[in-house]
């Protein structure tokens, strides 16, 4: 009875992280390619392959998982997930030590971990799989377990048939958020998200930080951290003559109180000059962006079909959105952060439509302008 239930446990935790980053495919490549960055493992000429080996991490997951649910092959499964977890142990303890990734994506935008968190999450995962495997250690065959008899048999069939029907719903699924929009978007940025009402939030109950400077007695070679308020009072820090400097590249910004917490907090729009756009587009009747975050990957003949389309709203207030200035020929140019541009669009482009704040439709170019 425990093993069954524990193996039941495990089995759903595998599936459901399996099916809520299989959903989102696109989005748990751009956490990949966080971790083949040049910051993380150093890497980059991996960073073209990100989408591949989130496939394979997220078939892995959900298909060891549902065998294990039905009892296929236990030993080998077993094993296997075993050796997920392990590499999977690395990879959070590794960002959690460093503090390189500060969200693995284990349950991708629907649940958020800390590195702390997902590490613990793995190591308690890995006890658990190490638990179920000494519990059947006994009930392994070197042979199918459903070879015996005619009973036994058929009711292998009917698992491997079971498992046939979950891999072409999971293959539907993936290629859905591969080649078009998520089925079940989980982001912050989803249709009906109020991007303005989020702003004021914000603003009601922001979050306040504070600076601390290092500074180094050049006489002593003492090191201090000191919060900027202390620094301002206290003269013998930066009064003339001063044996205290502040080193160069070593200031902290700390967190000093936590405010309203909203992914919307990074959707700052400016102009190529600097002009911030976002209360503008943020309190437009009518705004359509088109996003890029890889605008050189982009083809002429796909801008000047999309910025043919969108001119055609008229009445509302166009922006090509992008990490280049020079981008968009025919509307006017805006410029935005790339990583704050991949959490909104997950293709490249990809058109987002809004009402007085509030999204109304998204949709990838090749999707709108059909």
């Amino acid at each position: 009875m425990i093993k069954g239930l524990l193996r039941f446990i495990i089995a759903v935790i595998f599936i459901l992280s399996g099916f809520v980053k299989a959903v989102d495919l696109v989005g748990f490549s751009f956490k990949m390619e966080e971790y083949f960055a040049p910051s993380v493992f150093n890497m980059p000429f991996l960073e073209k392959f990100a989408l591949l080996f989130s496939i394979i991490v997220v078939v892995l997951e959900l298909f060891l998982g549902f065998m294990l649910l039905l009892k296929l092959k236990l030993k080998f499964t077993l094993s296997a997930l075993i050796a997920l977890c392990i590499f999977f142990g690395f990879l959070t303890f590794y960002s959690a030590y460093y503090n390189v990734v500060t969200d693995c994506g284990c349950f991708g935008d629907a649940i958020k971990f800390t590195p702390w968190q997902s590490f613990i999450k793995d190591i308690v995962l890995l006890i658990g799989l190490i638990i179920v495997f000494i519990l059947y250690r006994k009930e392994f065959r070197k042979k199918d377990a459903y070879s015996s008899d005619n009973t036994k048999e058929s009711s292998g069939k009917f698992r491997y048939a079971l498992l046939g029907l979950f891999s072409v719903v999971m293959i539907y699924i993936m290629a859905q958020g591969i080649m078009h929009e998520p089925l079940i978007d989980f982001r912050d940025y989803k249709i009906g998200a109020n991007i303005k009402a989020e702003k004021e939030k914000i603003n009601k109950n922001p979050s306040e930080y504070k600076t601390f400077y290092s500074l180094k007695n050049q006489k002593t070679g003492e090191v201090l951290k000191v919060n900027q308020d202390d620094y301002i009072k206290e003269t013998k820090y930066w009064e003339e003559g001063s044996p205290w400097k502040i080193e160069e590249g070593k200031n902290e910004s700390v967190l000093t109180k936590e405010g309203y917490k909203s992914e919307m907090v990074k959707f700052k729009i400016e102009d190529p000059t600097g002009i911030d756009l976002t209360d503008e587009i943020i309190n437009a009747p009518k705004a359509v962006l088109v996003f890029s975050y890889h605008p050189k990957e982009v083809s002429a003949e796909l801008i000047q079909k999309i910025e043919a389309k969108v001119n055609a709203q008229k009445g509302a207030v166009i922006y090509g959105v992008s990490t280049d200035a020079n981008t968009f020929k025919t509307i006017k140019n805006a410029m935005m952060d790339g990583t704050a541009i991949k959490t909104i669009a997950r293709s490249n482009p990809f058109v987002l439509i809004m009402e007085k704040g509030k999204i109304v439709d998204k949709q990838p170019a090749k999707d709108y302008l059909k």
